[in-house]
């Protein structure tokens, strides 16, 4: 998976995040441990998950 930036969220939608939201979950799951590719589904879901906050909390 490649890592989404708070950047190319910021542009998104509510229902465009938890999308992605869901996207990076399931490569979080289909990846290996100790991977490039699961350090940047769990980046990702992290920068998601605060984009989120930051739309709920009015920041």
């Amino acid at each position: 998976m490649k890592l989404v930036t708070r950047f190319e969220l910021a542009k998104l939608n509510e229902n465009e995040l938890r999308a992605l939201l869901r996207h990076a979950f399931n490569e979080l799951a289909k990846s290996n441990s100790d991977t490039h590719q699961r350090r940047n589904a769990l980046a990702s879901i992290e920068n998601i998950r605060n984009e989120l906050a930051s739309m709920t909390s009015g920041l």
